[in-house]
């Protein structure tokens, strides 16, 4: 049996365990799924012990895909341009291997299931934390427009956009700077929708005709898609499609067998139809 595991806080409202027994059955492995909430103190002990008890595989989300990224001991070139990461795995020689699958989850989602060509998409990039940080990187390489990049605190997200030079120019911008704005896309990387509260957007913002997407996901609209929805935006996502492509790929990495997202998708939509 595959031992498997998310840690975050909070994350007793994560699909993850739903989401990769539905892969286990689709692809006829044996696989106990847990989610584990802990301090951030408390985390790499934590995580050290889930993979002394024999754990093959462990997703991280918020707040400590930046920790997660210190406390493994190779990284692949995804994680570490991001300095964050959302994977680890045990390797055979029982070290930790850090992966980051977030962004290649939601440039398929944007890409395939939303059919969007991002090539000469202006984006902006809401927050400068692990979940922004796992993300940028892949926008970068798929625009040829500088990604714009605000944060609550300005100096975080310019120490970002230093970070990421070697790839490509990262616009930094404060709230207040975004006034009169137009993007072609706009992603929520922040936690605020996890407490309903919005980001400090300037109410001309405009995002008409644009794609809107909270990386959050929600059995309802998030009070960030519901401003995209009013401000007039012609597409409005959440990140469920995100999160199952990013989950696909940490369930490849730990298992070699990839399952099909979109009947999980269907089955996650749809519970009463039959996977």
């Amino acid at each position: 049996m595959y031992k498997f595991a998310v840690f975050g806080n909070p994350v007793q409202h994560s699909l993850s365990p739903t989401i990769h027994n539905l892969f286990a059955r689709q692809c006829d492995l044996s696989v106990q799924y847990d989610a584990i909430e802990c301090t951030l103190s408390a985390f790499a002990i934590t995580v050290r012990d889930f993979f002394l008890c024999g754990g093959h595989g462990a997703n991280v989300t918020l707040p400590f895909k930046e920790h997660a990224f210190a406390l493994a001991n190779t990284v692949s070139s995804a994680a570490r341009l991001a300095g964050a990461a959302n994977t680890l795995c045990r390797s055979d020689d029982r070290t930790l291997f850090a992966e980051n699958t977030d962004g290649l989850g939601l440039i398929r989602d944007l890409t395939t299931t939303q059919g969007l060509n991002l090539t000469h998409c202006r984006i902006l990039l809401l927050g400068a934390g692990g979940a922004a940080r796992g993300v940028l990187g892949p926008l970068m390489q798929a625009t040829t427009h500088p990604v714009t990049l605000v944060n609550r605190t300005l100096a975080k997200a310019e120490d970002v956009a230093a970070h990421f030079s070697r790839v490509g120019k990262v616009i930094t911008r404060s709230y207040a700077e975004l006034a009169d704005d137009h993007y072609d896309v706009i992603i929520n990387a922040t936690s605020a929708s996890l407490s309903s509260t919005l980001p400090a957007l300037p109410d001309t913002l405009s995002c008409r005709n644009a794609l809107v997407y909270d990386m959050m996901y929600s059995k309802k609209p998030t009070i960030f898609m519901q401003w995209a929805k009013n401000q007039g935006a012609s597409v409005v996502c959440d990140g469920l499609g995100m999160l199952l492509e990013q989950a696909a790929e940490s369930f490849y990495l730990w298992t070699q067998h990839r399952p099909e997202v979109l009947a999980v998708r269907r089955q996650l939509l749809h519970p009463s139809r039959p996977l």
